[in-house]
């Protein structure tokens, strides 16, 4: 009787076994292109709230691109890229700006600078793509951002990801000063196959249950006029890694333009990636994903007809922002040819959000 009992437990246990690895096992729900799931709609434009005659720009030669703009309470933070002088896109600085309303802005201080180098030796030559994440183990401000080499054949080239901590707990530490620490994900140490000259372009931290995973993103500049642009996922236990390239996935999607994802995740539990869409669509892009880890195709923001095309080539959305009455806030950089410059602009758009089940 014992043995026999003894052998529908064992059976019993093999089979809580094999049932528990086959849900390991199990394919994970994707989006395909077929699947909808957020239409997302545009109502109002307010066109280049920052531009070359705006106090505080005044000493900003070109203009803005990239970053991220969050708000804490009743205020805007912006922090972003301007491109303060010359050489082009290598004298750069990493700037703070506040605002009570979206539109009207003032210049907080300056996070980062560029040390000026042109002759390729100096990894700290130009800072871009700065990105703040709110990390609740520590009660601080975390910023990644990119540091690149630069020389005259190759403006930015072997960009790093540098990671900075705020000095000052809390949410209202956002402006810093912020410590460097140490390097997220270098352009040397074991990169896949599809990463290129730039090195590491981009990194967006976030969390998916208690594991962290980042977006970064490369480019084969190397390879001129068949250079492509891509994004992969990274994976760490802690924001400070080590981070580990997630191979088996990556790039996200090879046929499409991607730089500068931020993550969010929406009220129907999806996440979705917003994007620069590039240069050939002229678009803003997202993605979505149910589980944080297998993202869809990009796919792509229409701000036409609703808003007359004011711009000469459309960049990198800022924000995702929830606003009170239900819209949503997306802040973004797009280029505007006019005399006596082109110049990098912000503008605020206003979106709505529908759920397609």
């Amino acid at each position: 009787m014992k043995q026999r009992h003894l052998h529908i437990c064992t059976i019993v246990s093999l089979s809580v076994v094999m049932m528990s690895c086959a849900g390991n096992t199990e394919k994970p729900k994707t989006i395909s292109d077929n699947d909808t799931i957020v239409r997302l709609d545009v109502v109002l434009c307010q066109d280049t709230i920052l531009n070359p005659q705006t106090p505080g720009c005044e000493d900003i030669k070109y203009g803005f691109e990239g970053g991220r703009v969050v708000k804490l309470g009743n205020v805007y933070h912006l922090i972003t890229a301007e491109m303060a002088g010359d050489p082009f896109c290598v004298s750069m600085r990493i700037g703070h700006w506040e605002s009570a309303d979206g539109l009207k802005w003032n210049r907080i201080g300056t996070i980062r600078q560029s040390d000026g180098d042109f002759t390729g030796t100096s990894q700290r030559a130009s800072p871009w793509g700065p990105m703040v994440v709110f990390v609740d183990e520590d009660n601080r401000w975390h910023l990644v951002y990119v540091n690149y080499r630069s020389k005259p054949e190759w403006p930015n080239f072997n960009g790093l990801i540098q990671h900075a901590v705020s000095q000052v707990e809390g949410l209202n530490g956002i402006g810093g000063p912020y410590n460097d620490t140490n390097e997220l994900l270098r352009y040397d140490v074991d990169p896949d196959p599809w990463e290129g000259l730039q090195g590491t372009d981009s990194f967006f931290p976030y969390k998916v249950g208690r594991a962290w995973y980042g977006f970064y993103g490369s480019a084969t500049i190397e390879k001129k006029k068949e250079c492509r642009w891509n994004i992969g996922l990274a994976k760490a236990e802690r924001i400070e890694g080590p981070w580990k390239r997630m191979s088996e996935l990556n790039p996200i999607d090879s046929m499409h333009f991607a730089e500068n994802p931020i993550v969010s995740r929406l009220e129907n539990g999806v996440y979705i990636a917003i994007v620069d869409g590039g240069p050939w669509v002229n678009k803003m892009g997202y993605l979505l994903s149910w589980d944080g880890i297998h993202w869809s195709k990009v796919r792509h923001i229409e701000l036409e007809p609703t808003v007359k095309r004011w711009w000469s080539w459309m960049r990198t959305p800022l924000s995702l922002i929830k606003e009170p009455d239900g819209t949503y806030t997306m802040f973004f950089t797009a280029w505007r040819d006019s005399p006596p410059k082109s110049f990098g602009m912000l503008s605020k758009l206003t979106l709505k959000l529908t759920y397609i089940h």
